[in-house]
């Protein structure tokens, strides 16, 4: 098992859409192994491929912290991979959210409170099925990851526009972290 560095915001491939992998995808179980290793690490509940450099459609999620906020959470924890939202619904509503490429950052965030989705799991059998509340809202954000989609690309261009230092900072390495990073902005 190995940790490995979380791109910060400002790396290319976060904003790549990521490719379907098949079960031949190279060293597949020590990635996962790795991914969880990192995740938890960094004391996330999701991590997203493209997070460490991999613009594969694969994410994992522990849900578990939040298992105290609600009971539904407690022991969901799932690897994702080839991920595909069906559909969306139920009123959009706001929840603050935080990211592992946004150290020291976290901003409210508009999503449905419902989504459909078919996936495959880590032995690449298929399901499609339907979650609700913080399920969605997690599974949503790492899903924007594979889709080179960043919470910051969800807020209003004004909000984009006040936290323009705060994220050149972040690209710079101008944050506190207690976990590996890799800031492309960052001076050698």
């Amino acid at each position: 098992m190995s940790t490995l560095p979380i791109l910060a915001y400002g790396d290319p491939v976060l904003k790549v859409k990521a490719k379907p992998i098949d079960k031949d995808y190279p060293d597949l179980e020590q990635l996962i192994t790795n991914m969880w290793e990192t995740m938890y690490k960094a004391a996330g509940v999701g991590l997203a491929a493209p997070q460490i450099g991999k613009s594969i459609r694969l994410f994992l999620i522990d849900a578990s912290p939040f298992e105290d906020e609600d009971a539904d959470l407690a022991g969901f924890k799932k690897v994702f991979i080839n991920a595909e939202i069906i559909e969306s619904s139920g009123k959009d509503y706001l929840f603050n959210e935080g990211c592992l490429s946004f150290p020291e950052l976290r901003e409210d965030i508009r999503r449905p409170p419902e989504i459909r989705m078919r996936y495959q799991d880590e032995q690449f059998n298929t399901f499609e099925e339907t979650f609700t509340g913080l399920k969605a809202r997690i599974i949503q954000h790492e899903y924007d990851h594979i889709d080179g989609v960043l919470m910051i690309d969800r807020i209003t261009p004004l909000k984009r526009r006040l936290l323009k230092r705060k994220l050149l900072n972040i690209s710079r390495g101008n944050v506190s972290v207690d976990y590996l990073m890799r800031f492309p902005l960052r001076k050698r």
